[in-house]
């Protein structure tokens, strides 16, 4: 996808001024976007994170600049931020960057910053806007970045498919003998051949590592009557992101696993069942944990069900309980119960979209228990 179709589809130009009314919206003044998901969001610039500064200034009544080393300016031109009309200014290494920002702004009285700014320039523009109370920008652009167009779902969509092509051949990678390290780097470098700009992650548990949710792939060799959770992710070129997560059993897998396997089945797809406009994102929680609770393994699922996904692999908004939040069409979130009682434990996650009638799943993998030879 050329940076013309991203700026058009993914990025398109008015996002500087539905931000910009965003943040007028949230009594905030202005917004200052510096490197991370809410800039890309914003321009379609993936820019570089350093000590040197680059921020957007989105102005809630003005008009927005985006400040950048000199030295970048070459890249961000070739970028999508290239191709909106959107004034860039270069500083140079003797310049006061944060002077800059200050100057463009004026008198203000917030200013909304960006969730992932590095404290050394949080400190920074404190300095620099000593008048100016800090918010977070989330409060201006999580509705807009939560709510995703045609265009990001797509990139869903792709990224879904991409990680789905690596679930398919994660079977013949689990043989006995193999530790979780060697399976992972199969993984990895999977997620990078179908199509993925990076590997974000690759989860491998097995046997009674499947019981920790966030178990870090390690030394453990793979035996016969394993099980084996494999949670896995990337992003994309677009930026956008997938995560999908599989339970594999080498050879027949114990009785009790495939007891409770099928428990959690039907957990998902209560919760996927629930899903539609206006329910609470709660409910959708308390969907997954109903059949779970009800068949005595409560006490084993130890997490929410679901965290949104775009730009960021976790985002608004969140599948837990609390949560009142009522689900709009363009929410994309995972779907992910998970039951650990221990020596094993088992997940399944697929990737959704609220639609305006119910539910679209974007992940098509096999959800049964798969059984990889042993």
């Amino acid at each position: 996808m050329g940076h013309a179709q991203e700026g058009t589809e993914l990025f398109p130009a008015s996002r500087l001024r539905a931000v910009a009314v965003a943040a007028g919206t949230a009594g905030l003044d202005a917004l200052l976007l510096t490197p991370g998901p809410d800039l890309r969001y914003v321009t379609g610039y993936n820019a570089h994170e350093s000590e040197r500064l680059t921020c957007l200034v989105v102005p809630a009544d003005g008009e927005p600049v985006l400040v950048v080393p000199r030295l970048e300016l070459r890249g961000v031109h070739a970028s999508p931020a290239g191709a909106l009309d959107l004034e860039i200014v270069g500083w140079d290494e003797t310049d006061d960057p944060y002077a800059l920002v200050a100057r463009r702004l004026g008198s203000v009285a917030a200013v909304g910053l960006s969730d992932r700014m590095w404290a050394l320039m949080v400190l920074r523009l404190r300095a620099a806007l000593p008048a100016a109370r800090q918010e977070l920008a989330s409060v201006a652009v999580r509705d807009l970045r939560a709510r995703k167009s045609a265009a990001e779902i797509e990139a869903l969509r792709a990224a879904g498919a991409a990680i789905d092509r690596v679930h398919a051949q994660v079977p013949g990678w689990l043989r006995p003998g193999r530790t979780e390290a060697d399976v992972a780097a199969d993984i990895r470098a999977a997620i990078l051949a179908e199509g993925h700009a990076t590997a974000d992650f690759a989860i491998v548990g097995s046997g009674p590592n499947g019981a920790s949710p966030h178990h870090t792939a390690a030394d453990r060799v793979l035996q016969r009557g394993d099980t084996v959770v494999v949670d896995i992710g990337g992003t994309m070129p677009t930026g956008y992101c997938s995560d999908c997560t599989r339970t594999y059993a080498i050879g027949t897998p114990p009785a009790d696993v495939a007891e409770y396997y099928q428990v959690l089945k039907d957990a998902q797809q209560a919760a996927f069942a629930a899903v539609r406009p206006g329910v609470t994102a709660e409910s959708v929680d308390a969907a997954a944990r109903g059949p779970i609770s009800a068949a005595g393994y409560g006490d084993y699922f130890v997490h929410r069900t679901g965290h949104g996904i775009g730009l960021e692999t976790h985002e608004d908004p969140y599948i837990v309980a609390g949560n009142s939040e009522a689900l709009q069409p363009g929410h994309a979130f995972s779907v992910e119960p998970g039951i650990y009682p221990g020596p094993s434990g088992a997940r399944i996650e697929d990737i959704v979209v609220c639609t305006p009638d119910g539910c679209e799943r974007l992940n098509q993998a096999s959800r049964e228990l798969i059984v990889a030879s042993a």
